[in-house]
């Protein structure tokens, strides 16, 4: 019986692309967002090759890169002196393009997810906000979700691509809590006029120093500068976007390094930090009429940018294997046989290259053997086969 309608749960950038690539294949979806409105929220991204690979399959990626920065070439800077450990100074001036070329860029999530929303509308697919996820019900036909605002969705498959504190997972896997990975994350946003004085090193850059990385770059065409500082830490501190810290804390952290990275740590304006969870790898993401995709499946940490990149690939290929296989086991299950190593491969390189980077000692740097280098790995396209 061919597929005829699929309820998402969560509508952040793998729910949103997966359910566009259904409406391409003319399923029917719904997309249920526990916010009562979609706002910005968050900060910068990295967006990966494998994620624009799959922007171009469903044509968006010349909209995606109109409202990116290309990432130039990622230059890696000693945290004291800021001498070029690897890589090249970003001299670009932060500008989209129209998305031919094959590299990395940068972009503000907000505006990534407002490209999304809009061709989904386009397609015809419905977003719903204000409904949280309460618990799921199954028949042999069908998933219901059943919502905390009283009601309730029935579709004959069910998708949680509610991240990392997923409920979708909650009611498969239950007891299956987040680990705490002793990382703490801190991003903070700086208009550029304000941090212009402190980019004479590039528009992006990493500084490498011990148990510490900080990372900048320009997003919104080159208006925003991303300021993403990652710590490691024995103080557990909860995950998501509500938690607050004061500039002094954020000073505090990285007292000693590069004027460049002090200076435009006391332009912030709002910051924000998170602790930095992951999960065990599962055998599998699915259970009847139900399965996950991005972080609520395989929530890894950021020591290689490719969150947001699996997530997006997760929602592409979930959507093909939905629209070729009559039978939605199947489906799943070639799903799962196609994603589950490739993002187990991408949860323990970030692991490994968190550990190699956060334990650097940039007087002697050596990235050579380092999963960013992987280049099978970091540039792989998940639409070949799809063609």
């Amino acid at each position: 019986m061919t597929l005829d309608r699929v309820a998402i749960i969560g509508a952040g950038l793998g729910g949103l692309t997966c359910a566009i690539a259904l409406r391409r294949n003319n399923i029917e979806v719904d997309v249920y967002e526990a916010a009562a409105r979609i706002e910005e929220t968050g900060a910068g991204l990295t967006l990966g090759l494998g994620a624009q690979h799959v922007y171009r399959a469903l044509g968006v990626q010349g909209a995606v890169a109109a409202q990116a920065c290309p990432a130039g070439n990622l230059p890696f800077l000693h945290y004291r002196s800021g001498d070029i450990l690897l890589g090249g100074l970003d001299t670009g001036d932060g500008l989209g393009d129209d998305g031919t070329a094959n590299i990395v860029r940068h972009i503000y999530r907000a505006n990534l997810q407002n490209v999304l929303l809009a061709e989904l509308e386009r397609l015809g697919g419905r977003t719903h906000t204000g409904h949280r996820l309460a618990h799921i019900e199954q028949s042999d036909e069908a998933a219901t979700a059943h919502f905390d605002n009283g009601t309730s969705a029935t579709a004959p498959v069910l998708v949680g691509a509610d991240g990392v504190r997923s409920a979708v997972r909650a009611q498969l896997v239950p007891g299956d809590a987040p680990r705490f990975t002793g990382h703490v994350a801190y991003r903070f946003l700086v208009p550029i006029k304000r941090a212009s004085a402190f980019l004479s090193l590039g528009r992006s850059a990493i500084f490498i120093g011990p148990q510490r990385t900080f990372n900048r770059y320009t997003m919104a065409q080159g208006r925003i500068v991303n300021g993403a500082a990652l710590v490691e830490t024995r103080e557990e501190v909860p995950e998501g976007w509500s938690t607050a810290a004061s500039v002094e804390e954020l000073e505090a952290a990285f007292a000693g390094w590069h004027p460049e990275v002090t200076g435009l740590i006391g332009e912030a304006g709002a910051i924000i930090k998170w602790g930095l969870y992951d999960r065990a790898p599962l055998e599998s993401w699915s259970h009847g009429r139900v399965t996950m995709l991005g972080d609520a499946a395989h929530a890894m940490l950021p020591f290689l940018g490719m969150g947001a990149a699996m997530a997006v690939e997760d929602g592409y290929v979930l959507a093909q294997m939905l629209a070729r296989h009559e039978e939605v086991g199947e489906a799943f299950a070639e799903y799962e046989r196609r994603r589950i190593p490739r993002t187990a491969e991408v949860h323990h390189a970030s692991k490994v290259q968190g550990e190699i980077t956060q334990s650097i000692d940039p007087d002697d740097f050596a990235l050579a053997g380092a999963p960013v280098n992987n280049r099978a790995m970091m540039e792989f396209d998940p639409t070949a086969e799809f063609a």
